[in-house]
């Protein structure tokens, strides 16, 4: 017992003749990419993802207004805004985008736009969870488009704190 095999990014560790415990080592940007599909689509530590929280969100209930406070819908946009913004920056392209605009969600007046911009925003988290996961560690602490912009764990971590925090 208590011999390592190293087996490309498995290891696994015989305690004793009956135990053998496996476990992936993941780089940074997989944890975040697990972690960002968590949030979207589950499972996660808070129990709580955008795709099942909204599974039985109809397009009436997601465009009430209710006094001053943020509709359903304009939340949703807000927190995907930042995704939308993200992915060509991702694939190496100009970061195209401006806080004052995250919340300038389209007018929804079917269910049929509504579970539409649902589908969208469900297929582009995916190709954002894909585009994270590929990234290279030394990555990280590059700057995210611009120094201003602080570096990719800084804007990739922030997403989804963004995204917990507004499905709170």
């Amino acid at each position: 017992g208590g011999s390592q095999i190293w087996s490309g990014q498995v290891i696994e560790m015989e305690l004793s003749s009956q135990l053998i415990i496996k476990t992936r080592i993941m780089t940074t940007p997989q944890h975040l990419s697990a972690h960002f599909k968590g949030v979207y689509f589950g499972p996660n530590w808070t129990l709580s993802n955008l795709k099942d929280t909204l599974s039985d969100v109809n397009y009436l209930e997601a465009t009430q207004q209710v006094d001053d406070f943020n509709t359903i819908a304009k939340l949703v946009y807000h927190i995907h805004y930042f995704v939308r913004v993200a992915i060509p920056v991702l694939k190496g392209e100009e970061l195209k985008g401006d806080d004052k605009e995250s919340f300038d969600v389209p007018e929804i007046t079917s269910e049929k736009q509504w579970q539409d911009m649902l589908s969208t925003y469900y297929s582009e988290a995916q190709e954002m969870i894909d585009l994270i996961e590929s990234l290279p560690e030394e990555k990280m602490n590059e700057a995210f488009w611009d120094a201003r912009y602080k570096t990719y764990f800084y804007n990739l971590n922030g997403t989804i704190e963004h995204t917990h925090y507004h499905l709170g």
